[in-house]
C-alpha cells in the first residue's frame, strides 16, 4: 500500500548553513559597506603592528634617546616624551597591549552575555526571571565607580583590569542574545527535534547557537571599542598597571610630565588619536554587521545606516 497524502504542507527543516555561508553572513555586510571597509583596514594596520611589535621594536621603548619633549624631526618623527623615549616605538608598544586588553576583555563580556543570554532565553520561567534579574542589577550599577573599586581591591595588573571590563560590559550581550534565543526556540525545526526526544544540551548546542553567533560576533566587535576606550580612562585614572605600555598610559604620562605646560601636543594627540581610530574602526565595523544580523533593526526599519530623511513633499499653488 502507498502511503496516504494529506496535502499538508512540508515541515520546515532545521537550516543546516556550511561554513561558508556562515562567514559569508557576517563579511558580506561589511563588504556592502564602503565605511566598513575603510574601518577593517584601520583595525587591520593596527592589529599589524601589535602582532609584530617586538619585531618592530628595537631595544626598550621606554629608554631615553633623546631630550625630553623634543619636537618631531627627522630622527624623531613624533619627537619624545617627558622622559626622553621616542613616542613611535612608545605607540607601537602601546597598541599591543590596549589591543589585547580589548580583545580579550570583549571575549570575555561575550562568553558571560552570551551564556546568560542564551540559557535565559531558552530555559525561560524562573531561570529567566533570577537571570535578567541579575542583569539589570548589573545594569544599573556605574560603570566607572565599579571598575575604580575593584581595580582598587584587587590591583592593578593586565589581567585584572580585563577580567574587570569583561564582568562589567555583558549585560548589553545578554539581553540582545535572549531575545534572539526566544525567537529561535519557537520555530518549527527546534519543535520538532524536541518531540523526537533531542535534550536540551543538543538543541541549544546543534540548533539555537548557530543561529545566534552570528549577532554574537558582531556585538563583540563592538565590545571591543567599549573595552579600549575603558582601558584608557582606567590607565588615565592611574588604575592600569605600572609595568606596561597602553595607550592609556601614553596620555597619562604625558599630563603627569605636565607636557600642556610645555606645548608638547605630540606626547598627547597621538595616543589619543590612535584610541580614537581603533574605537571608530571597531564600532563602524560593529554597527554595519550588526544592521544586517539583528531581526529587530532589519524588520523595525531602526538602523542608523537604512535611516533617512524623506522630503518634503511640494505643496499645490493655491488659485486666488
Amino acid at each position: 500500500m502507498s502511503p496516504v497524502q494529506t496535502g499538508a504542507p512540508a515541515v520546515e527543516e532545521a537550516p543546516s548553513p556550511t561554513r561558508s555561508l556562515k562567514w559569508r553572513a557576517l563579511v558580506a555586510p561589511v563588504l556592502r559597506n564602503k565605511s566598513a571597509m575603510v574601518a577593517v583596514a584601520v583595525l587591520a594596520f593596527f592589529v599589524f603592528l601589535a602582532v609584530f611589535a617586538p619585531l618592530l621594536i628595537e631595544g626598550d621603548p621606554k629608554a631615553k634617546v633623546g631630550e625630553v619633549f623634543e619636537p618631531p624631526s627627522r630622527e624623531f618623527p613624533l619627537g619624545t616624551d617627558g622622559g626622553g623615549a621616542s613616542m613611535v616605538p612608545l605607540l607601537i608598544a602601546g597598541a599591543r597591549v590596549s589591543l589585547l586588553i580589548g580583545f580579550c576583555a570583549a571575549a570575555i563580556s561575550a562568553l558571560i552575555g552570551g551564556t546568560v543570554g542564551i540559557l535565559s532565553g531558552f530555559f525561560g520561567g524562573k531561570t529567566d526571571t533570577v537571570l535578567m534579574r541579575m542583569t539589570d542589577y548589573f545594569l544599573v550599577i556605574p560603570d566607572v565607580p565599579l571598575m575604580i573599586v575593584i581595580a582598587a581591591l584587587f590591583g592593578r595588573s593586565t589581567w585584572n583590569i580585563i577580567v574587570i571590563i569583561g564582568i562589567i560590559y555583558w549585560t548589553f550581550t545578554a539581553r540582545l542574545l535572549r531575545a534572539q534565543t526566544k525567537s529561535v526556540r519557537e520555530r518549527v525545526y527546534v519543535q520538532r527535534a524536541r518531540a523526537l526526544g533531542a535534550k536540551n544540551s543538543r538543541l541549544v548546542v546543534r540548533h539555537v547557537l548557530p543561529q545566534v553567533m552570528p549577532l554574537l560576533i558582531a556585538n563583540t566587535v563592538l565590545l571591543i571599542a567599549y573595552a579600549i576606550f575603558a582601558e584608557t580612562f582606567i590607565t588615565f585614572l592611574g588604575l592600569g598597571d605600572p609595568a606596561t605600555i597602553s595607550w592609556g598610559r601614553l596620555i597619562e604620562n604625558a599630563f603627569t610630565d605636565d607636557a600642556i605646560i610645555n606645548d608638547a601636543w605630540w606626547a598627547i594627540i597621538p595616543p589619543g588619536l590612535c584610541v580614537m581610530f581603533v574605537v571608530l574602526a571597531c564600532t563602524i565595523i560593529g554597527q554595519a554587521m550588526e544592521d544586517a544580523l539583528n531581526p529587530r533593526l532589519r524588520t523595525g526599519h531602526l538602523s542608523v545606516r537604512r535611516f533617512r530623511v524623506l522630503p518634503r513633499a511640494p505643496q499645490p499653488e493655491q488659485q486666488g
